[in-house]
């Protein structure tokens, strides 16, 4: 079948995988030498493939954007719309010639699990099945030949050859590549789950069910690993797995579409050395592209029943908190305990001294009694881990979550009372950045209050 302009727009028809290869390579090669070429030329901004991965909520409030972002925003997402449109054609006729369920087309628009779904789909014969999956299904490739055909036994080995293989690649991005990134976090999980569900149903197909048990099973098993290895924490574990374990469900259901075509036992070896490659080749790819972390932003505030000169005394430096009673603290978060000022005025130096060490805070701006502002130039681990293990340093308690600054503004209320607002930039390197920054928003905001409250109870135990 050729393909003409026509049929790239209308969704009817068929493609089969080696047209639909080659023409999403050249319109993504066409797309993004557009896309550099504008945002190079036409807005003096640089461009790469990790910006394709912009968050959506700076598309949702584009309206609060500054004008030239707004314009940069607005164009480059007027130059997508053409070619999201082809996209979701040629998907629609490539799901239609695998004999795909139409509505999968939604993976196109889910960021980096698409990339996975595009490689299924290049992969994915054309078939015509009208029950001839369930015949004549070969079981000579290795993989058949090592893998029990009882239910027990079957999952039983899927659990041991994936388990051990992701622990590597745990270790490949982790302790090698130092990366907490879209490989590890989405990629791994997925293809876990998946190759789990794959050697399950090497010999006849499972129900849909059991594949996404095994590949929940093997995401458990993976993650007791690394807590028996002292790689990871309960606490981060706990973090990952609402990202983690439905992505290896996915991950199982995607496999369990595949072992229902009768040439999959004798390609399984294939399909999963292309799937683990692909998940080492993307850790190397960050690795080496390494995009900067954005910078984020934290508010908090607080009323106070007393007035801005005497809170400023407390927003300074202020007595030792209380042992915490939130979980969150307890279950290892970092907590602040007390601030010392070393001197006064702008250049001063205050330490903010959390349960792991002491943050360095010198004064930038010193406006009493309204603004206390002041950059961070020193900071301690952001946990501890719980662990079996005396103590444990897993490499992100060290340098991917960095407080760059903070502030303190003060500012009066009509019945002679302060409203307090404390603020934190900070930045992160785990990606998906929009996943992590809902928990690292979630843990400062709790530090906030809990010296906010601290504030607000001393000044108002004084006043009385």
């Amino acid at each position: 079948m050729k393909i003409t302009f026509g049929d790239l727009w209308r969704p009817s028809g068929t493609i089969d995988r080696g047209k639909y290869a080659l023409v999403g390579a050249l319109g993504f090669a066409l797309k993004h030498n557009l896309d550099r070429i504008v945002a190079t030329y036409g807005f003096h901004r640089p461009w790469s493939l990790f910006n394709y991965w912009v968050p959506a909520r700076d598309v949702a409030r584009i309206g609060e954007l500054r004008r030239n972002e707004a314009a940069f925003l607005e164009t480059m997402v007027a130059l997508a719309l053409p070619f999201v449109w082809v996209g979701v054609v040629l998907t629609l006729k490539r799901l239609r010639s695998a004999k795909l369920p139409p509505s999968l087309v939604v993976l196109f628009f889910v960021p980096f699990a698409n990339l996975l779904f595009f490689l299924v789909l290049c992969l994915w014969p054309e078939r015509d099945f009208a029950g001839a999956e369930q015949q004549d299904r070969p079981k000579h490739s290795f993989l058949a030949r090592i893998v029990p055909e009882g239910t027990v036994g079957s999952a039983s080995v899927s659990l041991l050859l994936t388990a051990p293989i992701g622990l590597a690649m745990v270790l490949l991005g982790v302790k090698l590549l130092q990366n907490y990134g879209w490989g590890l976090f989405v990629a791994l999980p997925f293809t876990m789950g998946f190759a789990a569900a794959l050697v399950y149903g090497v010999h006849q197909p499972r129900r849909l069910r059991d594949c996404i048990g095994v590949a929940l099973l093997s995401a458990a098993l993976l993650g007791a690993g690394l807590l028996t290895l002292a790689l990871e924490g309960v606490v981060c574990l706990i973090m990952a797995m609402p990202i983690a374990l439905p992505l290896a469900a996915f991950g199982g259901a995607c496999a369990y579409l595949v072992q229902r075509r009768r040439w999959f036992p004798s390609r399984a070896p294939a399909l999963l050395s292309i799937l683990f490659v692909f998940v080492s080749g993307l850790q190397w790819t960050e690795h080496a592209v390494a995009p900067p972390p954005d910078t984020f932003i934290a508010r908090s505030e607080i009323d106070i029943h007393a007035s801005p000169q005497e809170v400023w005394r407390q927003v300074v430096a202020f007595a030792e908190i209380p042992p915490p009673t939130e979980w969150l603290f307890r279950a290892g978060i970092a907590y602040p305990i007390r601030a010392e000022m070393i001197g006064n005025g702008p250049g001063a130096e205050r330490h903010c001294v959390f349960s792991t060490g002491a943050f360095v805070e010198p004064i930038e701006v010193w406006d009493e009694p309204r603004r206390l502002k002041f950059s961070v130039t020193s900071n301690p681990a952001p946990m501890e881990e719980w662990t079996p293990y005396s103590h444990i340093e897993p490499p992100h308690l060290h340098g991917f979550l960095v407080s760059k600054g903070g502030q303190f503004r003060l500012t009066p209320l009509p019945n002679g009372g302060t409203r307090l607002e404390g603020t934190t930039w900070y930045q992160h390197g785990l990606w998906p950045a929009a996943y992590w920054q809902l928990w690292s928003d979630a843990i400062i905001h709790r530090i906030h209050l809990r010296v906010l409250r601290h504030i607000r109870d001393e000044v108002e135990k004084k006043a009385q």
